[in-house]
């Protein structure tokens, strides 16, 4: 058998952790091979040894069945490989031709940037991998899901045969992963072999052919996608028997928590984000929000939690008005808030994560005392969150944030918000980038908050979470509330029609 990618017994180490301990994965010409593993499983070093942004500290890489050396990713580029990256690395204010052809641009007469026939050719490689990308639109009046089409042209625009792709449905809405779905077999069909990093097991079944599982930096062998289950992959994934169901009693809930009357907020662009929402949080109940992705979520979460003010309505917490207090207040008072962006609103990624892990509560006893930092305390305080959240990093607390995985900052947050024990816990995405093993153990967290007497807001795109975890569920679509509807009483089609923006009873 030839292959067109041999990474054979790859190793790599970083201070404290081996992230590949012995690698080995192959890929075939014309197949979907699925990277699966946990949070910190060592996916992202593997993809990023093959696309040249690591070096392995042994082990070979052939491609076409010749041994390569990929120093950096513009040889992976000449190489005929690309890599879509869980962040995209676009510049918003140019458009999407300038981003494409940027760091290989071609000139007229040696002089003038060609521009109108890097466009056309865009153009045609739009077409004909059916991406409908508008190659004069500026990357900032795009969705998130046409910024990732950007991305894929730009690999094809480089002639690339090896598609890498990161996570590559984190960041869409249901439709916009179907549409990914269409585009990768496109992609395919047109003789190209993708590697797809992720963790999401239905996403597997439905688009890969093989795929091969690591778990803590070790292989833990290669499967054929359509003769194994996905019980048998999430077991290979995280070492024992997971329950993918939510198991949970009814809510027995209390009184009033937070309460939103009328609430109109504007978005970045200034205009009407959120417009006359209102809607009732009580002790002991989870209220999911469901809608596509910019619909008046942020706008809410962020005009709770202070980020953004109000332009109408009022904002009530407990007995009081909140809707002018500062962030600080909020907090104190007793709101819990999971950003969405983890990296924007989360974390302050150059400190460490026992610093981070004390943003909220570090001028209080017994972490300060008369304005000094008590070390000891903080770092018994961080090594508690740490140890019971599964938070993995090379050092411990001692780790920068930036340096630990993606699902294991998320797990940081949540493991520090939950910490605080808020009256009123805002999780936004929650677990976005999660592995089903983290899902399972954050899923029970939220139900035990609930349990425990506390109010949580669920916001999520992903509508399975929502009907799991939820008792109650309000629609949102442009700014709107849509329908607000008992969780055991609906289904996943209402839903979405009512995400559509069709309200309840309009329906023909």
């Amino acid at each position: 058998m030839s292959y067109v990618v041999e990474m054979l017994n790859i190793r790599k180490e970083f201070p404290g952790v081996v992230a590949n301990d012995d690698i080995t994965l192959r890929l075939e010409k014309g197949e979907i091979h699925a990277l699966l593993g946990e949070n910190g499983a060592g996916k992202s070093t593997l993809m990023s040894i093959l696309f040249g942004m690591y070096q392995p500290d042994r082990g070979t890489i052939r491609l076409n069945d010749k041994d390569v050396r990929i120093s950096n990713p513009n040889v992976a580029n000449d190489l005929g490989i690309g890599m879509v990256h869980q962040h995209f690395k676009l510049v918003e204010n140019f458009t999407v031709t300038q981003n494409i052809v940027l760091g290989s641009e071609s000139r007229k007469f040696g002089l003038v940037l060609d521009l109108k026939s890097a466009s056309k050719r865009i153009e045609q490689l739009s077409k004909q991998y059916g991406l409908n990308v508008d190659p004069y639109a500026k990357i900032e009046d795009i969705s998130v899901g046409m910024q990732q089409r950007v991305e894929i042209l730009k690999m094809l625009y480089r002639n690339a045969e090896v598609l890498i792709f990161d996570e590559p449905t984190a960041v869409l809405t249901p439709q916009e992963i179907v549409e990914l779905g269409k585009i990768m077999k496109n992609l395919i069909a047109e003789g190209k072999s993708i590697i797809l990093i992720t963790h999401k097991l239905k996403e597997i079944k439905a688009l890969a052919d093989r795929c091969t599982v690591i778990r803590r930096g070790k292989s833990i062998g290669t499967v054929e996608v359509a003769e194994t289950s996905e019980a048998t992959m999430a077991e290979m994934m995280v070492g024992r028997q997971v329950v993918f169901k939510v198991e949970k009693k009814p809510a027995a809930p209390g009184k009033r928590v937070l309460h939103v009357d009328n609430l109109s907020v504007k978005n970045s662009k200034k205009v009407l984000g959120l417009k006359n929402f209102s809607l009732d949080v009580h002790a002991g109940e989870i209220v999911g929000v469901a809608g596509v992705e910019g619909n008046g979520q942020t706008e809410l979460v962020e005009a709770i939690t202070g980020l953004l003010k109000a332009e109408s309505g009022s904002i009530v917490f407990g007995e009081e008005s909140i809707t002018g207090s500062s962030i600080r207040e909020r907090i104190e008072k007793g709101i819990g808030h999971i950003p969405e962006d983890r990296h924007k609103r989360g974390l302050v990624l150059d400190y460490s994560l026992e610093e981070n892990m004390v943003l909220e509560v570090y001028r209080k006893r017994p972490f300060s005392r008369r304005g000094l930092l008590n070390k000891g305390a903080i770092r018994d305080y961080s090594a508690g969150i740490i140890s019971s959240f599964d938070v993995r990093s090379g050092q411990g607390g001692q780790s920068i944030a930036r340096s630990l995985s993606g699902g294991n900052q998320q797990k940081a947050i949540i493991g520090r918000e939950i910490e605080l024990n808020p009256d009123l816990l805002i999780a936004v995405q929650p677990t976005r980038g999660l592995d089903v093993g983290s899902i399972e153990y954050i899923h029970k967290r939220l139900i035990e908050q609930r349990d425990k007497g506390k109010a949580v807001l669920l916001v999520s795109l992903e509508l399975e979470e929502i009907m799991n975890l939820s008792d109650r569920i309000a629609i949102v679509n442009g700014g709107e509330l849509i329908g607000l509807v008992n969780a055991a009483e609906t289904t996943e089609n209402e839903i979405g029609l009512m995400m559509a923006g069709v309200k309840k009873g309009e329906r023909a």
